[in-house]
């Protein structure tokens, strides 16, 4: 199937996987090992309330290009049959764009995007490690 045409839930369930995956190498890679410490950590990162303040970075950086912002909102305006655990409609819904845009990327194979994207909000995660 070409990626173009997965469903938003597809390329959100594809991009949560990766970003989790990603943030948990790159706090490895930082010398944190407890588990607690990992766990902990994580949350601060893939958490709903942080992907959609990445969005936020993103948009007051006009870092989207047009077909990754549309990609963005058809996975923010997707109908999950989940609902967010500890956040609100809004703030899930930005997050689950989120992820879609990340596995959009990924599928893709624009992985130099992806290291982009990456670099960008690293830096933001080191102010605040």
């Amino acid at each position: 199937m070409e990626v173009s045409q997965m469903s938003s839930g597809a390329l959100a369930f594809v991009g949560d996987a990766l970003w989790s995956l990603q943030v948990r190498k790159y706090l490895l890679e930082k010398g944190i090992q407890k588990p607690n410490d990992l766990q902990r950590q994580s949350i601060r990162f893939v958490s709903a309330h942080a992907q959609a303040s990445f969005v936020r970075l993103l948009e007051d950086r006009e870092w989207m290009n047009q077909c990754e912002h549309d990609v963005y909102r058809r996975g923010r305006n997707y109908k999950s049959e989940t609902k967010a655990k500890n956040a609100d409609i809004v703030t899930y819904r930005i997050a689950t764009g989120f992820e879609a845009l990340v596995g959009y990327l990924y599928l893709k194979k624009e992985m130099d995007r992806f290291e982009e994207l990456w670099n960008l909000i690293r830096d933001e995660m080191e102010k605040a490690i």
